[in-house]
This record gives structure tokens, C-alpha cells and sequence, in this order.
């Protein structure tokens, strides 16, 4: 398992959902938490709740799917990892990328906490790309 904790993130739900996974159990770390919760606040899942076996700690997300999904293009769930550990990208608050016209969400990693493009270009603060959700 590599040390890239949001990538792991996205691939455990981009490949529960593409799979049509209703559940999907994910390493708990406070950053995949924040994510999550931005995740749960924008509609992109069902649920979320906190699962501990013996010492360790697990995130269990209840993924939104559409039912009669057929064809290549079923998936609900669009995931990129723009910053990884080998390239950080960063931006100004005027800088930050709007996907599909602002129906898509880019989380930011600020020096006020992750949060989504709409929050930090309301507050005025830039910061670290994380990633795009759409």
C-alpha cells in the first residue's frame, strides 16, 4: 500500500462504485474524514460512519448509485487526483478551476482546512488541489 492516502481514497470508491459496490470500508485518517464529510455535503454518498476493529479505525461509506446503469459510461462517481506527492499544484483563490461550468466540486487543501472551491473562493484563500469530483 503506498503512503498516498487521498489516492488510496479515491481508487477504494471509484472502484466500489464502478463495481456497483453498496458499501466500501476505507483506512480512517483525519484527511480522508474531511474529505468524506465534503463528499456526504455535496450528495456524492449516502452515508458515512466511523468503525473500529481492535486498534484500528475504518471509514464505511454507503455509495449513491443509479439504478439501470448499463454501458461503459455507468458510473456516477468522477474522481481525479490533480496534487499527489510527486507534483503539488497549488492556487490562488481567483486561480481555482471550475469543473463542468461549477456543477463539479474541487476540494483544496487551505491553511483553514479542506474544503470545496465555493468555500475558499468566498473566503478569499487559495491553497493545494487536491482534487476533482464530478
Amino acid at each position: 500500500m503506498s503512503k498516498d492516502t487521498i489516492g488510496n481514497l479515491l481508487t477504494y470508491i471509484r472502484n466500489a462504485d464502478m463495481n456497483i459496490k453498496r458499501t466500501v470500508r476505507i483506512p480512517y485518517t483525519n484527511i480522508s474524514e474531511n474529505i468524506v464529510k465534503i463528499l456526504l455535503r455535496e450528495g456524492f454518498i449516502e452515508n458515512m460512519r466511523k468503525h473500529q476493529e481492535s486498534t484500528k479505525y475504518f471509514l464505511v461509506l454507503t455509495l449513491r448509485h443509479r439504478r439501470n446503469r448499463k454501458g461503459p459510461d455507468r458510473t456516477v462517481l468522477n474522481l481525479k487526483r490533480i496534487s499527489r506527492p510527486g507534483l503539488r499544484i497549488y492556487s490562488n483563490y481567483q486561480g481555482i478551476p471550475r469543473i463542468l461550468g461549477g456543477m463539479g466540486v474541487v476540494i483544496l487543501s487551505t491553511c483553514q482546512g479542506i474544503m470545496t472551491d465555493r468555500e475558499a473562493r468566498l473566503k478569499g484563500i487559495g491553497g493545494e488541489i487536491l482534487c476533482y469530483i464530478w
